[in-house]
């Protein structure tokens, strides 16, 4: 048989699938992949049943429903301050990894260069090389993640297509702030450069921090691909409905990427998502709080065992130091270890940087009940005092 794509077949299953699969083999409290033990927010799902019960059912527009590609531009109003045309400036996708396949296949042309930050998601890789592109990676480091701005300047050249950058940022939780986008915005009107933006997690901030779109920057609104989604905004995970909003001469191009690769998406989730967007203030800012709690008592709990974390100013994730507890090894030995002999899983961040460098860091995820985070605690807490 002839040999599969290159680039694929030279990777592994996500360190996520495994780390999960770990934890259902030794029945440990899962605290690697980033999804929330609740629900949703009731009423969304009940938005969602009834217009699964209603027609149509069938294909809805390839850009998305109106209705959502509507509330979409609504809420980029009622946070930032954007005009957005819904009709030409929004589109839907299934999952906002979608989204950034769409964009990067878009834009890229084979010998392209991308500039990314790292530590960084796990699909932006794969389809940058996939396109034939090459990224530029520039290397923020715990545990305060600041942005190295000579080094991030020296990426940009007359070959830089892109700077994808993901803020609020996983896994680190840093929150740029506006003179780091500032700083960003520049090099990219400087350079003559498309900004993809995953900001999955614009809702999640804590501490007074708040999310500012690179898209509000000058120079950022014609040249900015900003990715949302309601798997981070509503708890719904499972659910797989993305947006972007960009400029029309921009996103016109990523629409012809969509409509080779999914299409479209779910009816009755696109509007039951629409529904959610227009929720009361309460609701996104009781998130944030709810999250940012459950952030403290995960942060306190792991320093009184002895682990050292790191700065946290948004999304689900903490990262924490395992050194202090005296374990010799590295990361990935690490939360193996922990997930057979403590009963709790993590995942090593080296899995997050392209060449696992930074080898000292478990990512523990927070959007949990409680009760679980409290179980995850005592088990760690008994194992290291043995």
């Amino acid at each position: 048989m002839k040999p599969a794509n290159q680039i694929l077949s030279g990777y592994g299953t996500t360190i996520f699938t495994v780390m999960s699969a770990l934890a259902v083999e030794h029945k440990s409290v899962n605290l690697g992949q980033g999804f929330p033990d609740g629900n949703g927010p009731d009423d969304v799902r009940r938005v969602a049943a009834e217009a699964l019960e209603n027609p149509p059912n069938q294909y809805p527009p390839m850009m998305g429903v109106p209705e959502l590609r509507q509330a979409v531009a609504a809420h980029n109003k009622r946070f930032y301050g954007l005009d957005v045309d819904w009709q030409t400036e929004v589109m839907v996708t299934s999952g906002a990894t979608e989204a950034l396949a769409d964009c990067l296949l878009a834009w890229l042309n084979p010998g392209d260069e991308v500039v990314l930050l790292e530590p960084l998601y796990d699909s932006y890789l794969p389809i940058i090389r996939l396109a034939g592109a090459v990224p530029r990676l520039v290397r923020l480091t715990p545990p305060d993640w600041r942005l190295p701005r000579d080094e991030v300047a020296a990426a940009f050249g007359p070959k830089t297509k892109l700077l994808l950058l993901n803020s609020p940022m996983n896994p680190t939780g840093k929150v740029f702030d506006d003179d780091e986008l500032a700083f960003l915005a520049g090099l990219c009107v400087q350079h003559d450069v498309v900004a993809v933006c995953d900001e999955v997690y614009e809702h999640l901030t804590f501490d007074g921090r708040r999310h500012r779109p690179l898209m509000t920057f000058p120079g950022m609104r014609e040249r900015s691909l900003r990715i949302g989604s309601a798997g981070k905004t509503f708890s719904l995970t499972g659910w797989k409905i993305g947006y972007v909003t960009g400029a029309a001469p921009v996103l016109g191009v990523v629409a012809k990427a969509h409509q080779f690769v999914t299409f479209t998406s779910a009816p009755n989730l696109q509007r039951a998502v629409a529904y959610g967007l227009g929720k009361d203030d309460g609701y996104f800012n009781g998130l944030s709080a709810e999250l940012a709690a459950k952030r403290d008592r995960l942060r306190a709990g792991l320093e009184a065992i002895g682990f050292a974390t790191a700065s946290c100013e948004g999304t689900y994730f903490i990262n924490a130091d395992f050194r202090p507890l005296g374990f010799n090894g590295d990361d990935e030995a690490f939360c193996r270890y922990i997930t057979e002999h403590a009963g709790v899983t993590a995942v090593p961040v080296s899995a997050f940087y392209s060449d696992g460098a930074i080898r000292h860091l478990a990512r523990f995820c927070f959007c949990k009940d409680d009760a679980t985070l409290d179980e995850a605690l005592a088990r760690l807490k008994a194992h290291f005092r043995k």
